[in-house]
């Protein structure tokens, strides 16, 4: 008997002959819940729009774009699922390249047999359960890990966590309307950017905070910050692509200013481009630039920026829809999750809690132990919601 299709592994197979895709889905259908189509482009719409694949097979000779072409999309837009090449046995020598490259799981020669086929598809069902577990974990663990070190950020420097607050909430915009894939490590490159700014001077993060112009050599200090992230996470496993996004988060559009000669446009990480303009663009707002001034700065710099990025960026600061709802309130009435909406500086002119940052428990206990009285007196404008 037939497995209801919600607990059987999703299968997608690729071949522009309905035949072959009719003949796999016999096989399979049993044990898996099959999605057959006949292009590359229509595979990739399917695996864009979800419920995930955790098994995608394709043909390998296929009008248009072939399939190990195909199939390193695929890795790009969902790394997660396992990857099964069909070939003819004149494509053997291609086939053999791919999976060396560690672009596909395995390959397999047409026509499969039933028992080959099924005992293929199901090591790959184990390969991607086992990938998506490794991920949920490191995840997980990343996570917990993060929230630790920005609480202490938030003691130590909290203009740093407030642009921090900031930075990772601009870029999860643009992301989105970038439908940029590996949306993760993005984000997770926006949380550690600024961590290296703990090894600042107090005076020069101050300056930095406030938008204000920094010397030379506070300049120098300020441009090792990539570098210093970049290295926190240099030994940790599966975390490659935050690192190349950390290098290059300076680089500029025309490749000026980048780690590595030579490397200019697309060759840049896209996740380093949208981090790029997100830092640019928050400096310029935090000298106090109103949006569609700080954008037409950053669109007035010939080789900056990624085009497509700044586009996205007019679209999240310049949105149709109304601004966020704020209110005040006293300092000691602030809640975890409500976000500040401007600067918090004490009676001695130092800026205690930046603008962007999120109130933690942290943050809370300095609130009612650390500054007790005063809270009870100092208003505060907080972002209440999003309309």
């Amino acid at each position: 008997m037939t497995a209801p299709s919600e607990e059987r592994p999703r299968v997608l197979v690729v071949d522009d002959e309905p035949s072959v895709t009719a003949a796999v889905a016999r096989v399979l259908r049993r044990g898996f819940d099959v999605t057959p189509t006949h292009s590359a482009d229509e595979g990739l719409a399917l695996i864009r729009r979800g419920p995930s694949f955790a098994v995608v097979i394709s043909d390998f000779q296929m009008p248009g774009m072939d399939g190990a072409a195909f199939l390193r999309e695929v890795r790009r837009v969902a790394p997660d699922t396992a990857r099964v090449l069909l070939t003819g046995r004149t494509d053997l020598a291609a086939a053999v390249a791919a999976v060396n490259q560690g672009q596909i799981f395995r390959y397999l020669a047409k026509p499969p047999s039933p028992d080959v086929l099924t005992t293929v598809v199901t090591a790959a069902t184990e390969h991607h359960r086992l990938l998506r577990g490794e991920r949920e974990l490191l995840e997980q663990t990343l996570q917990g890990s993060l929230k630790a070190l920005l609480s202490l950020m938030a003691l130590a420097q909290p203009a740093a966590l407030g642009r921090t607050s900031r930075i990772k909430s601009h870029v999860t915009a643009i992301a989105e309307r970038l439908d940029v894939a590996d949306r993760w490590s993005l984000e997770i490159a926006a949380l550690l950017s600024q961590v290296g700014c703990v090894t600042l001077p107090d005076d020069t993060m101050q300056k930095l905070a406030r938008g204000q112009a920094l010397t030379p050599r506070e300049q120098e200090q300020v441009d090792r910050l990539p570098g210093i992230a970049a290295t926190l996470v240099a030994g940790i496993p599966r975390l490659e692509p935050v690192r190349e996004i950390l290098r290059f988060q300076n680089t500029h559009f025309d490749g000026a200013a980048s780690p590595e000669p030579g490397v200019a446009g697309a060759a840049i990480p896209l996740g380093a481009r949208v981090l790029k303009v997100v830092l640019d663009y928050d400096l310029l707002e935090t000298q106090g630039m109103a949006a569609d001034a700080a954008l037409a700065a950053l669109e007035a710099r010939p080789g900056g920026y990624d085009p497509a990025v700044l586009a996205a960026g007019r679209q999240v600061w310049l949105p149709a829809d109304p601004r966020p709802i704020v209110r005040e309130m006293r300092l000691a009435d602030v809640r975890p999750g409500m976000v500040f909406a401007n600067d918090v500086v004490g009676s001695s002119g130092v800026l205690l809690v930046a603008r962007g940052q999120e109130v933690t428990d942290a943050l809370l206990e300095r609130v009612r132990y650390d500054w007790r009285g005063w809270a009870h007196s100092q208003h505060v404008v907080m972002l209440e919601r999003w309309t």
